[in-house]
């Protein structure tokens, strides 16, 4: 389940539960019936419940606009991934489309190497760069890396006509 589709089922359940409060609201306050508040005992202690019943909605409502903003951050992160697609050579695209990489979301133009801890490029002004690939801890790590970067290098290569 992807980060957005976690969010939207979220906020459906938000909004349910905003529903379910101000449904809970409205029926202690006709239940009341205007009685409670011309009591001088109880009179007070109904306006702190109405009042307390108010404030959670008012909470309740404000996690639904943090979660709204949550997935409009998250559909402007998608969004800024498809357009860094659209500049991506061919053998990139593959990679991504068989799960060999991952694309960074929060800057789209960097790679992770599935299975490779640090194992990460940077597609860049038309190049590719690795990063971090001293810092990979294991050798095999590091031939899977490498064996995969150098793939994709002359793949790319090989398109420019290079």
């Amino acid at each position: 389940m992807s980060r957005l589709e976690i969010l939207k089922a979220s906020l459906a359940k938000k909004e349910a539960l905003v529903d379910a409060k101000i449904g809970n609201h409205f029926e202690t306050v006709a239940s009341a019936n205007g009685q409670p508040i011309n009591d001088k005992r109880n009179g007070a202690s109904t306006m702190r419940q109405w009042e307390r019943q108010n404030d959670s909605i008012r909470a309740a409502v404000a996690g639904v606009e943090v979660t709204k903003a949550a997935i409009e951050k998250e559909e402007n992160k998608i969004a800024g991934c498809e357009i860094v697609k659209d500049s991506l050579p061919a053998s990139i695209l593959e990679a991504l489309k068989n799960g060999a990489i991952t694309q960074w979301r929060r800057h789209p133009e960097t790679f992770f190497i599935v299975g490779v801890e640090k194992g990460r490029f940077v597609w860049k002004d038309g190049e590719l760069w690795h990063r971090y690939a001293k810092e990979i801890p294991t050798d095999g790590e590091k031939d899977i890396f490498y064996a995969l970067y150098k793939k994709l290098v002359d793949e790319i290569n090989a398109q420019k006509g290079e």
